[in-house]
């Protein structure tokens, strides 16, 4: 039996005791986490490791992700910090150049305030790359812009019907402009690009993905909204045993008009969540997206935005209560993308309606994003045991600009509330959203500890009373996260019985008095389950 000890360390637990100075792993769990002397008796002949009074965290558990997305996005012409359309059309043009033997030209994390008006068109695109299908999907991942070419092999015409949820965007003549957001996105594109995609490429994904979860800290993730090709190539990583974090997947459940229909995808969900339940992939819950985004204008809000619009949310209430009834009497978890105040008040709806027709039982439902919410609906969020999944990331002052312009009045103030639902007593647990934001954790506890930006540091703060402390910011980002998937039994901290997933860092960030070493601090050894998967080179 293979026992490891560690010691010379400061080892933050995120558990009821915060910290240690030791811990002992024996084969893929942790014996013993405390003091040396205990750790010494208890492993006589381990393997002695000495960390170098370096500091150990638990892994990140990122509580929102899009797993195979963020592998993908690696590979994609990143768009990220482009302040123009011209800007944006030069890195295109360069990949395209790059490698001309691609079929199509992929690109992500374009932001809508680079784009005057906020919404492109094709001829954009066009202008420097008209006979090779372009996709540029927003920041965000709810929109995605196209080419004149990529229209075409979309099958996208002037007369294609506007899916339930989602619009193709057209002028006033008429003519699909090259703009498609919402569920025209999710229910026409991205199936399009998915057929394109060879099974060994989407290995290729998740390897990529893997690398990158590895050399960042990240050892399991919450991935929101799985589907069927996903879970195959992840079911074969599996069985090959090449996944190096843990991935615990939410099914997509799509609002499809018909309620029969909706119930027949949480009844696959059911199925799926029996039969997947393997320590490094299990199907949970259910993910439904209730409205778009603040930043596409798609958001559900109480009052309109500031041009003096609205969006309908993709789910009525009507609609959703009985899918989130169904899944919660499945057992089943229940994520809803709410980010707009009325959306959020929809969500918690639905969650009522479960509690009273399924009675008393155990619950972990969450809604998700919940960028502008109303203090009375924090209330009932916490009082109904919903949890709160949020991104700091989103808050970056960066990328907050085209956000506060939307909005246009005091309700920027109140964006990204996440002290709100700690002091109402929430459960509050911390992703990135990946691919719509960098996936390393360390730059978004950076966000989360101080409201400042960790994509242009020289950028101010925005509402810097919401910060938190980083000791509470990182266990939003490991225990809790771990809480809401169900998992907390098995990893979010290092306690004795646990699954021995952790960290070292190269910075002691919770002892730093300048909060920028969040972004200077690299991860140096990464261990799951008891096996160092990566590990980073000596200088």
């Amino acid at each position: 039996m293979t026992t490891q000890l560690y010691t010379n360390a400061r080892v933050f637990t995120a558990d009821t005791r915060r910290w240690a100075e030791a811990f002992v792993v024996q084969e893929e769990r942790l014996l013993y986490v405390g003091d040396v002397a205990t750790a010494e008796r208890l492993s006589p002949g381990a393997e002695r490791i000495d960390l170098d009074g370096r500091l150990v965290l638990p892994g990140f558990v990122d509580g929102h992700a899009h797993v195979i997305g963020t592998g993908e996005a690696l590979g994609q012409v990143s768009l990220w910090g482009a302040k123009s359309v011209e800007e944006i059309q030069q890195r295109i043009k360069e990949r395209s150049i790059d490698r001309p033997h691609d079929d199509r030209v992929l690109a992500t994390g374009w932001l809508h305030g680079a784009i005057p008006g906020g919404v492109p068109d094709a001829g954009m695109l066009d202008a420097v790359l008209p006979d090779k299908p372009v996709y540029a999907f927003a920041y965000d991942f709810h929109s995605v812009w196209v080419n004149t070419a990529a229209l075409a092999e979309l099958g996208i015409t002037d007369t294609t019907t506007n899916p339930l949820g989602g619009t193709i965007k057209r002028d006033s003549h008429g003519r699909a402009t090259g703009y498609i957001d919402e569920n025209a996105f999710y229910d026409i594109v991205l199936p399009f690009l998915d057929s394109q995609v060879s099974g060994s490429q989407h290995g290729e994904s998740i390897e990529a993905v893997q690398q990158a979860y590895r050399e960042s800290g990240v050892t399991a993730a919450c991935d929101m909204g799985f589907n069927e090709t996903d879970l195959e190539a992840f079911r074969r990583a599996d069985k090959n045993r090449t996944l190096t974090s843990r991935l615990i997947a939410y099914w997509r459940v799509n609002n499809t008009g018909s309620a029969t229909e909706n119930i027949a995808q949480v009844q696959r969900a059911a199925e799926l969540a029996v039969g997947n339940q393997s320590p490094f992939l299990r199907v949970v819950g259910i993910k439904v997206i209730v409205d778009g985004t603040i930043d596409g204008c798609t958001a559900a809000l109480g009052m309109p935005y500031a041009d003096g619009s609205n969006a309908e949310p993709i789910w009525s209430l009507e609609d959703l209560a009985p899918v989130v009834a169904a899944a919660d009497a499945a057992g089943l978890k229940v994520a809803m993308h709410a980010i707009g105040d009325e959306a959020v008040r929809i969500a918690i709806g639905a969650v009522e309606h479960a509690v009273a027709v399924n009675g008393p039982r155990e619950r972990r439902h969450r809604i998700e994003h919940l960028e502008l919410v109303d203090m009375a609906d924090v209330d009932r969020l916490a009082a109904l045991g919903i949890t709160a999944s949020m991104q700091p990331v989103h808050a970056d002052p960066a990328i907050s600009g085209n956000w506060c312009a939307k909005l246009g009045d005091e309700r920027t103030e109140r964006g990204f509330a996440w002290p709100w639902m700690t002091d109402a007593g929430a459960r509050l647990a911390f992703g990135t959203d990946s691919p719509t934001s960098p996936h390393a954790p360390l730059p978004n506890m950076y966000v989360a500890t101080t409201r400042a930006s960790a994509l242009d540091p020289a950028t101010g703060t925005n509402v810097p009373d919401f910060a938190l402390p980083l000791a509470e910011s990182i266990e939003h980002a490991t225990r809790d996260s771990a809480w809401t998937c169900g998992a907390e039994h098995e990893i979010g901290r290092l306690a004795a019985g646990l699954y021995a997933d952790f960290v070292v860092l190269d910075t002691d960030v919770l002892a730093a008095t300048d909060p920028t070493a969040l972004l200077e601090a690299k991860v140096i050894r990464t261990v799951v389950g008891g096996r160092t998967v990566y590990q980073a080179p000596r200088h």
